[in-house]
């Protein structure tokens, strides 16, 4: 099985005796971040509800820091393996912090009491997650986001191992979703433990995670390092996209451009057109972008969203004809939009352009 701490070998997942996945083989590494992407419907918590043992093993078999996980006790599974699912818990009259503290049941005797230890272990685990506040609650009378900080705050304090998580980020706003990214980091990078989880949102399974596992169809698609995942047709196999795009320098997913004759012409560099070109997408105007290169920040969007760009060599002096065929453009457009373009000696030909459409009436500064 070789030296990896967690081993999926030849495993198909399914229920009902009946596979629905089949024949995955990953090793992962202790403390490393490993993120489930993929359509809905494909498979990501049938996964991890194997991987957890809440769903019998079709086929193959799961190795955890070299034993087989069938051969762990549920008890000593839980001193080792923490789980964070999407199913809502709905306990009957039970605190947040009763319920951050059945994380702690797996090393209390049968009577489930808590130590003065425990009790700080408890105390630590919601403040580590922000949650202090909400310990005397009725776990059923707080947000959705609220409960998901809470049950991650159990899982700390279960002090494991292995963490497995479905969806995470599900009902938390942007600065929590950001602050339970950060906390696993943390986990992974600082005590070495091992992070599994699924995510929907590919940006931030993009920026935080080692490894990724797509997850389509009856096989493992595709796994690998991020940057080896997230180019722009990786993922539009991945989710079958045909009406938008991924972009993986900024990490978004980009909507289809507007089609139709383009009569706005935007000129910018250094990256000061992608406000201007997402305003003109969200009013539904096609565009224009002018005069790029192919490492100006302002391409990499302009090639998903405008109608033509107006390209220049790298380094190079604008040439003639390149000036030119932006000032024939010029005369066919009803508007000329600066986004600040940043004029120097390689391209100072543009200052001859924006005074042709100054003079036409057409320019307009941002």
């Amino acid at each position: 099985m070789g030296d990896y701490y967690f081993h999926l070998d030849h495993l198909s997942v399914g229920y009902n005796g009946k596979a629905i996945i089949n024949d995955i083989r990953i090793g992962i590494n202790k403390g490393e971040i490993v993120t489930l992407i993929g359509p809905n419907g494909a498979g990501k918590s049938t996964i991890l509800k194997t991987i957890s043992r809440q769903l019998e093993m079709i086929e193959g078999r799961v190795e955890f820091d070299g034993t087989e996980l069938r051969e762990y006790s549920y008890k000593d599974l839980s001193c080792k393996m923490a789980v964070v699912l999407t199913e809502r818990m709905r306990p009957e009259l039970m605190t947040c912090h009763d319920v951050v503290a059945t994380g702690r049941y797996p090393y209390t005797g049968r009577l489930g009491i808590l130590s003065r230890e425990d009790e700080a272990k408890v105390d630590a685990a919601m403040k580590a997650v922000n949650a202090s506040e909400l310990g005397s609650r009725d776990f059923n009378a707080i947000s959705d986001g609220q409960r998901q900080r809470v049950l991650l705050a159990r899982a700390i304090c279960q002090e494991p191992d292995i963490i497995l998580l479905d969806e995470p980020t599900s009902f938390l706003d942007i600065r929590h979703k950001l602050e339970l990214l950060a906390i696993l980091r943390r986990m992974a990078k600082a005590e070495n433990i091992t992070v599994i989880m699924s995510l929907h949102e590919i940006d931030l399974a993009m920026k935080v995670s080692d490894r990724i596992l797509c997850i389509k169809g009856d096989h493992l698609f595709k796994e690998g390092q991020p940057d080896e995942i997230f180019d722009e047709e990786m993922i539009r196999q991945l989710y079958d996209i045909n009406n938008g795009f991924f972009d993986p320098l900024f990490g978004s997913i980009e909507l289809p451009k507007v089609g139709g004759e383009a009569k706005t012409l935007v000129l910018s560099s250094c990256g000061r057109g992608v406000p201007v070109y997402r305003r003109l997408q969200k009013a539904n105007v096609p565009f224009i972008a002018g005069i790029l290169t192919e490492n100006d920040i302002d391409y990499q969007l302009a090639r998903l969203l405008a109608e033509d760009i107006i390209m220049s060599g790298v380094y190079e002096t604008l040439s003639d004809e390149v000036i030119q065929k932006a000032l024939c453009i010029v005369d066919k457009c009803d508007q000329v939009i600066d986004a600040g373009v940043v004029i120097g000696e390689t391209n100072a030909g543009i200052a001859k352009i924006l005074e042709a459409a100054r003079t036409q009436g057409k320019l307009e500064k941002m």
